[in-house]
Formats: C-alpha cells, sequence, structure tokens
C-alpha cells in the first residue's frame, strides 16, 4: 500500500476524477489508515511503499504491478501522469529482494486489469492495459490468461467491475455489462456460478474489493452484495474510501496482492 500523501484530483483521466471537487486530505489519509488497519487486525501484513510528490494517484497501488509466485511484472502506464510510478514500484521490489522482475514492453496497469484466479489470469482490455499485453503476461507467467474486454469508461479498470473471491476455487463476482457481449459469454462459461452484482452496487465501486478467501473488504455503500456474499459463506466488511474514490478507486485500487517471494 502507498499513503496518500500526495493525493489530489489536479487531472481527470477517468470519468470519475473532476478536479472541480476538492479533496480533503486529511479525511483521505484517516480512510487508508482505516482500511491498512484493518488489514492488520485480520492478520494481514502490510508493506508499504514510500509516495513521491508530484504522483497523486501513487495511492492507488494495485495498479504499480502483478505478482505471481514471486515474480514480478512490472507496470507501463496509458496517461503520461502517471508513467513515473512504474520505476518507483519497480525499485521497491529491486530493494525489497525481488529477483525475478520484468520491465514490460507493452502498457499494462497492474492488478488494475490482471485478476489472478486458481486456473486463470483474467486480463482486461479496452480503455488501459494494452491486449499485447496479455500475451506478455502469458509468457511471464505461464499461465492462462483470458482475456476480457471492457466496454463501460466507468468501468476503465477491470478491478472495477470484477472481483476474486476465492483464487482457489475460482470463485468471482462481477458486473455484467461492464463487458462486451462475447466476454459475458465467456465469464459465464468459465464461472457459473459467479455473483452478479448490480448497476447499483457497481457504481458504488462494490467490486473493486479484496478477498482474502473469507472476508471481503469492498466499500461500505455497496449494500445489495452483503447478503449475497453471506449466504456464499464470506464475511463482508464495509469500508469507507469515499476520498480516494474521486480520483476512481477503492479497495482494491490502494492495495498491491503480493502472491509469494
Amino acid at each position: 500500500m502507498c499513503p496518500p500523501t500526495y493525493f489530489a484530483v489536479t487531472y481527470s483521466i477517468n470519468p470519475w476524477m473532476n478536479p472541480a471537487k476538492p479533496v480533503d486530505p486529511a479525511l483521505a489519509l484517516t480512510q487508508w489508515e482505516d482500511l491498512r488497519d484493518r488489514y492488520r487486525a485480520l492478520g494481514h501484513t502490510v508493506l508499504v511503499l514510500d509516495p513521491l510528490p508530484g504522483l497523486p494517484d501513487m495511492v492507488y497501488a494495485a495498479n504499480g504491478a502483478t505478482v505471481v509466485d514471486g515474480r514480478v511484472l512490472g507496470a507501463r502506464f496509458a496517461h503520461p501522469e502517471r508513467y513515473a510510478e512504474a520505476e518507483a514500484h519497480l525499485d521497491w521490489f529491486r530493494t525489497h529482494g525481488y529477483a525475478d522482475l520484468r520491465e514490460p514492453v507493452h502498457v499494462n496497469e497492474g492488478e488494475g486489469d490482471f485478476a489472478f484466479t486458481a486456473s486463470y489470469l483474467l486480463a482486461g482490455r479496452g480503455f488501459r492495459t494494452s491486449p499485447h499485453a496479455h500475451a506478455e503476461a502469458q509468457e511471464f507467467f505461464g499461465r492462462t490468461v483470458i482475456g476480457l474486454d471492457l466496454v463501460d469508461p466507468r468501468y476503465y479498470h477491470l478491478d472495477t467491475a470484477l472481483c476474486v473471491l476465492d483464487d482457489t476455487a475460482d470463485e468471482i463476482m462481477y458486473y455484467p455489462d461492464a463487458f462486451s457481449p462475447g466476454s459475458r459469454a465467456v465469464l459465464a462459461r468459465l464461472f457459473p456460478h459467479a455473483l452478479l452484482a448490480t448497476e447499483q452496487d457497481a457504481a458504488a465501486f462494490g467490486l473493486n474489493a479484496v478477498s482474502d478467501g473469507h472476508h471481503v473488504l469492498l466499500p461500505q455503500s455497496a449494500t445489495g452484495l452483503f447478503d449475497p456474499l453471506r449466504a456464499r459463506g464470506f464475511e463482508p466488511l464495509g469500508m469507507d474510501l469515499s476520498e480516494l474514490l474521486k480520483g476512481g478507486g477503492s479497495v482494491k485500487c490502494c492495495t498491491q496482492e503480493l502472491r509469494g517471494g
């Protein structure tokens, strides 16, 4: 995770960002600390990436890399406002002992568009990550990559439209209308028992969530997901990240998962 020390909305690179709506820096930090502390209370280890001035979106740490089996595929951002974040993430991995790193050739925005399940690496495309990055990820990780087309600009990253609930059982939840008809058909075929979110819960960023296989941390305003999650044996934990939503991110955007290492 990366604290929102320099978080602000001074430009717009997604439909959620409006520079005319000021950010409350103190509240953003409090909300971020609540998320960090909740992870720790659940027994998870949280490692912190130091923020850099001039990079207000570094708080969205999920975008900086994808880590599978201790192997790190770095990011290459689509917008120049975020270019420098990629090297900051790779520097962090180098100094923390990760030896198997790749600087990507093609544009990918880390876990923004890559979601890891037991059987697949789901890969979003259409707004940020290049389709060529899917082949690059498959070659690097040696995992089957399933390309999914995003068609609604509000859901510009895969992690705004889909969440992996249990990566040992290929269990996910997603918002069907964020995807092209063909991608919806693929998801229905691969995940026939997936939890389907409503438009209201998707718009509340309810799918920008993190699950450890039991606890699901998600925006507290995505109320329609709580009972369905409980019915499947999960424990939903509502979080308030309303200030960070002003930049187009919530729980998952603020969390990069380190798988192996």
